[in-house]
């Protein structure tokens, strides 16, 4: 049986219709049975690539478990908007990197033809990525449509130079008040991202655990903190403005102050395709050049 395959690509991305076009004819040449992303796919039409007999999506409603495969092409923000579509469908997801760093979309385009023979003699693992889920009360609509992060949840200040004020309960009990540009919400995959630049810690994608990383606070105590991912987290923002801003990975909303949040470990999980010879800490020696040093 040829493998069922999702493809997706951020179409605005200047490198999409060229790695689109070099996608078509390997898939074509394994044959595999292949739907396209809605969008995608009416911009491959306009290019005149032929794709008269592939299939659509355009949400996670349209997918399912019987997908082998969910390739997102683009960088490691394609990757993170994939989430969106592969929700709870535990669909293997594989990352062509067309972008820069490429850390979660780590197959560059000339081992792609390789990867997919890989693929068709199972000759892969899979790495389990926990995400986080957000509840906000009073609720808020937007959080209906995207109410789970890959990487981070951040709340942020909006629209003044002033600091907010974070107070911060684990499991109910009162933590800390952070006085602080912000604070993130970082899951262990999203440990090696907006977190790390902030000061957090490097954390193996398969620790039960998440990070609570303060920007730039003016408690001179405050300092990353690792919990275990069964705790739930809830955040009161206070501050000049009557409102501050979160993301969930690239997704931003404007939020009242009255609006207390809540994070905890969402029920699902992130199947990424791991190619044999990749790892964890292969990438991070490779693209955070991890231990770089003269002398080795």
């Amino acid at each position: 049986m040829p493998l069922k395959i999702a493809v997706f690509g951020y179409i605005q991305h200047s490198g999409i219709m060229p790695a689109l076009k070099h996608v078509l004819a390997a898939v074509r040449k394994f044959d595999f049975t292949t739907y396209l992303e809605k969008d995608l796919h009416q911009s491959a039409v306009k290019e005149n690539f032929d794709v008269a007999d592939m299939q659509t999506f355009s949400s996670s409603q349209d997918l399912d478990s019987s997908f082998d495969l969910f390739l997102s092409i683009g960088g490691d923000g394609t990757i993170l908007r994939s989430v969106n579509y592969v929700k709870d469908t535990g669909i293997p997801v594989l990352g062509l990197n067309i972008g820069r760093l490429g850390f979660l979309a780590n197959v560059q385009q000339d081992d792609f033809e390789k990867a997919l023979e890989n693929l068709t003699h199972s000759q892969y693992s899979i790495s389990r990525r926990s995400l986080i889920q957000i509840r906000s009360h009073p609720k808020y609509a937007g959080f209906l449509e995207k109410d789970v992060a890959l990487n981070e949840i951040t709340i942020s200040r909006r629209n003044t130079t002033s600091m907010i004020v974070i107070e911060t309960w684990l499991n109910d009990e009162y933590l800390n008040a952070y006085w602080a540009d912000g604070l993130i919400i970082s899951t262990p995959t999203g440990s090696t991202g907006y977190s790390l630049s902030c000061g957090g810690p490097v954390i193996s994608p398969d620790t039960k655990a998440l990070v609570i990383t303060p920007i730039a606070p003016h408690n001179l105590n405050a300092r990353p903190l690792i919990v275990p991912d069964s705790m739930s987290i809830k955040l009161k923002v206070s501050g000049r403005e009557p409102s501050y801003l979160i993301s969930l990975d690239s997704t931003i909303e404007t939020i009242s102050n009255q609006t207390e949040i809540t994070i905890e470990k969402a029920p699902f999980h992130i199947n990424m395709i791991e190619l044999q010879g990749d790892s964890f800490f292969k990438t991070i020696r490779k693209k955070l050049l991890w231990g770089e040093d003269k002398r080795n």
